[in-house]
């Protein structure tokens, strides 16, 4: 009995280490993703980018250089930011993978020690990749929905959604539509407007405007015909108003910006905006 344990035991330690999965292809996707996350809350640069393809571009057309100056700004912005992952599915077919995730950030936000901010992001993203010399690379990702809040002093606790289309056709009218409680004794303005996503990003003009007693305001926008991607944005400003000896006092007491993403669909790719819809 003793001697068939011990040919089981040397049996189990030379088995290909693939026969238990520990090196499958499921395995090593997951860890290159992974890694991303570990590397992005690092703060390693080089290891991170180390992870994406040379031939790497974006569904919204970003190449590896445009790209990495973007990590870099933000990473630059943004010195506490935090980043998290959950993969929701891999398909492996051949030397390719296409990984479905949720993304998340935070980050604590200071204008001074007394003012101060929460930054929030929920995306819901896509990547592919593809098995380069042995090993797995990010060869492309796409965004399919993302929300991002930055939100200052008393608005960090609002109660406020913008809503949007996710996909829409080129030069298409579409609305969207800020919803917003507004506080006690306080008054809101805010604005909406629409930006493409390019690189270096322009930013549009902005036209406040009053939260009525319905909580919403909307503005209705046109989808650009350069298929390139959107982000609406709505910009909120609240003032608190004190009565005092007759006089009225009115301060700044929060701000903030939600972000909201429209993919632009291709006519071409028609049938993709029908299955979302």
């Amino acid at each position: 009995m003793k001697r068939i344990f011990v040919l089981f035991i040397l049996f189990f330690f030379t088995l290909p280490v693939n026969a238990f999965g520990w090196h499958s292809p499921e395995r090593a996707v997951k860890n290159v993703i992974n890694s991303q996350i570990k590397y992005a809350n690092q703060g390693n640069f080089d290891k991170f980018i180390s992870t994406y393809d040379s031939g790497y571009v974006n569904a919204d057309g970003f190449n590896l250089e445009i790209y990495s100056k973007l990590v870099k700004e933000i990473w630059n912005s943004f010195n506490n930011i935090k980043y998290g992952i959950k993969i929701k599915d891999i398909k492996i077919s051949n030397n390719k993978a296409i990984v479905e995730v949720t993304e998340y950030t935070n980050a604590d936000l200071a204008l001074s020690k007394s003012y101060t901010g929460q930054l929030d992001s929920k995306s819901e993203s896509v990547y592919y990749l593809k098995k380069v010399n042995g090993k797995w690379k990010v060869y492309s990702d796409s965004v399919l929905d993302e929300t991002t809040t930055m939100l200052y002093g008393e608005a960090k606790d609002l109660d406020v959604k913008l809503s949007v289309p996710l996909l829409i056709e080129p030069n298409t009218e579409y609305t969207a539509a800020l919803e917003l409680i507004t506080p006690k004794n306080m008054v809101a303005i805010a604005s909406i407007t629409s930006e493409k996503v390019e690189y270096p990003q322009k930013q549009s003009k902005e036209v406040f405007r009053p939260i009525t007693e319905d909580h919403i305001l909307e503005r209705l926008f046109t989808s650009n015909n350069e298929n390139l991607n959107e982000y609406i944005i709505a910009s909120i400003g609240l003032t608190q108003t004190d009565i005092c000896d007759l006089s009225i006092k009115m301060s700044l007491a929060g701000f903030g910006y939600i972000l909201r993403r429209v993919n632009i669909i291709k006519p071409d790719n028609k049938e993709v905006l029908d299955e979302q819809n």
